[in-house]
């Protein structure tokens, strides 16, 4: 199916939909059964080790269960089992693969650092071949909406896309609620009517809602927002920006139709705060208190509170009062706010609410990676996604200037006929920041995990954005990087370090010295097991060799240069820590320096 395109440009008002944008045409109306892939793991419960020909271990598995057990005492997980509470980890024999390797059961699952740990200690073994998690693999799915493939480059472009079929792997959105504050939604659109929550239309004026009165109304079902009176605001015709966004959100994905979404199991709600003309600070400040669960006069409360809201809208000045005061709300609900960083090309501090505390302020980014020309930039940006570039970009019949999501195919009201458009804007690139946050509180859920609070899931954010594969002068400066929907997945899910966290340090036994140590600038950590009731001092010495040696000691963590509980900086290489009467724990040692031929020790 060919898609054409025609330009929209949208109205500047208190609030405005921040598109750039749009093509449009129809498409088919079959669906059918959604399918994905369970998720990955990157610690497990069973492993696969091979012995090596004519071992012990590979002759009798008595003798290879024993060894696995073995090196899940020298990992530590009988220790690390015991501050948690839980039963002692063994292994189990299953079977004996057939190229000859034994696959063994764990008692219980590992995380990713005890598992790596546990494989280094295994494969250390000189009679192993070789030890590997077996891990569970799965389709890898693609969606089969037929314009996916073709024109969602903003989901899988190596430069310009977010790893959206990676994550997908991973996690979908399943379970949270995304409140998208808009135009309003088209709720019976045949690729999004199975993700959209009853909303709420906010808008208190009746000739920007086109609705018979100012009264406020369930439901945010969108009447349009064309305009033919040029001495109200811009003449032009309906967006339906609000189903676009929402489409990027949670579009209806691998039904056999359409395009796909990004959180695609996750939920939108629908609230219409922008109409004819844009919409009124006011209105989107309730909808933002009332998104999140906050209480409005006059409506009733929200009984599907969202986890992350997203405002692809804004207007020309610094964050209103009652706009912070609204996010503010919203943030201490819990709701994880998201905002376009708006389309004026110029410094975001000056636009609102993208400019407001507590926000994840989002700028937009083309296909190649590179910023939009329209993006507002700054300091204030925290990173940035697929906004697509317009008529910036070329090639495949021009679509890759756009964000292809679902609307209406009418110019007016809607008239039964539905469609997709292709639109460019900071409010394309939000919704893609949005679902990506949507996904981590998923699959922290599904984990067991509490979900993160709205400033931690922006650190988030911000820490796994994907570096820009092209230069961004520092004088527009779009944040941290393009939004990478796998790693923040990845690194949300990261096993919180509950023991034996430090980085590997090298075992010190007391009174032993270590000979013939050299650096060549660089750091080497060592450590030391002081048990409960030693009286003496603690003695850490360095002696010997040529250079210039450093000593920085701590007791728990790993020391530093400049943090540290003890230290000896002399010059030369005669350094000494003495620590009287030592509380019970691991003393870590950090050599520093350029050194050569050093021996070190430690004693009580």
């Amino acid at each position: 199916m060919r898609l054409t395109k025609h330009p929209i440009t949208l109205a500047v008002a208190s609030a405005i939909a921040l598109a750039t944008g749009a093509a449009a045409a129809s498409g088919p109306a079959t669906r059918a059964p959604a399918l994905h892939a369970p998720a990955d793991i990157d610690g497990g419960a069973r492993i696969i080790v091979k012995y090596r020909a004519g071992t012990a271990e590979a002759r009798d598995l008595k003798r290879g269960v024993a060894s696995v057990d073995s090196a899940v005492s020298r990992a530590g997980m009988v220790r690390t089992a015991a501050a948690r509470g839980s039963l002692p980890t063994n292994a189990k024999h299953l079977r004996r693969s057939a190229v000859g390797a034994d696959v063994f059961t764990l008692s219980r699952r590992l995380d990713r650092t005890e598992m790596t740990r546990l494989l280094d200690e295994i494969a250390a073994d000189p009679a192993v071949e070789f030890a590997e998690l077996d891990r569970r693999v799965h389709p890898l799915l693609t969606p089969n909406d037929p314009q996916y493939a073709t024109y969602q480059w903003n989901f899988f472009n190596p430069a310009g896309g977010v790893r959206a079929p990676a994550a997908w792997d991973i996690n979908r959105g399943a379970g949270v609620v995304v409140a998208v504050i808009d135009s309003g939604i088209l709720p019976d659109h045949p690729d999004i009517a199975g993700n959209v929550l009853e909303g709420y239309d906010f808008i208190t004026d009746a000739e920007v809602s086109r609705r018979p009165t100012n009264e406020r109304v369930p439901g945010a079902f969108d009447y349009g927002d064309w305009n033919t009176d040029a001495t109200q605001c811009q003449v032009r015709n309906s967006s339906w920006h609000g189903t676009h966004v929402a489409g990027t959100v949670a579009q209806v994905t691998n039904n056999a139709l359409g395009g796909a979404g990004l959180a695609y199991e996750s939920k939108v709600l629908p609230i219409r705060a922008l109409g004819r003309c844009g919409g009124y600070t006011s209105d989107v400040a309730d909808a933002i208190v009332w998104a999140s669960g906050g209480s409005v006069p006059g409506v009733p409360d929200n009984t599907n509170p969202a986890e992350v809201i997203n405002l692809s809208l804004g207007s020309g000045q610094a964050c209103p009062s009652i706009t912070q005061q609204a996010v503010s709300a919203a943030t201490a609900n819990g709701s994880v706010v998201v905002a376009a960083a708006g389309n004026s090309n110029a410094n975001v501090a000056n636009f609102s609410p993208a400019s407001c505390n507590g926000v994840v302020a989002v700028g937009a980014t083309r296909i190649t990676g590179g910023r939009a020309s329209y993006s507002n930039f700054g300091p204030r940006i925290d990173l940035s996604a697929p906004g697509g570039g317009g008529n910036e970009d070329t090639g495949n019949d021009g679509w890759d200037g756009f964000i292809l999501q679902a609307v209406s195919a009418s110019t007016t009201a809607h008239a039964g006929t539905y469609s997709y458009g292709g639109k460019a804007g900071t409010s394309m690139a939000s919704p893609h920041v949005a679902a990506v946050a949507a996904m981590v509180q998923s699959a922290l859920a599904e984990a067991g995990r509490d979900t993160l609070t709205p400033a931690e899931m922006r650190t988030l954010l911000v820490e796994t954005a994907r570096p820009f594969p092209v230069t961004i002068p520092t004088a527009t400066a779009m944040g941290s990087g393009i939004v990478d929907a796998k790693a923040a997945l990845d690194k949300a899910l990261e096993e919180p370090c509950e023991v034996d966290c430090a980085p590997p340090a090298i075992t010190l036994v007391n009174q032993v010295p270590v000979r013939g140590l050299s650096g060549t600038g660089g750091d080497t950590l060592y450590a030391i097991e002081v048990p409960a009731g030693v009286s003496g001092p603690l003695s850490i010495t360095t002696s010997g060799g040529t250079g210039n040696v450093s000593l920085h000691v701590s007791r728990g963590e790993v020391p530093t240069p400049t943090s540290f509980d003890h230290r000896s900086i002399r010059p030369g290489n005669s350094e000494t820590v003495r620590i009287g009467a030592p509380a019970a724990g691991t003393y870590y040692v950090l050599l520093s320096g350029t050194y050569g031929n050093v021996t070190l020790q430690a004693r009580y």
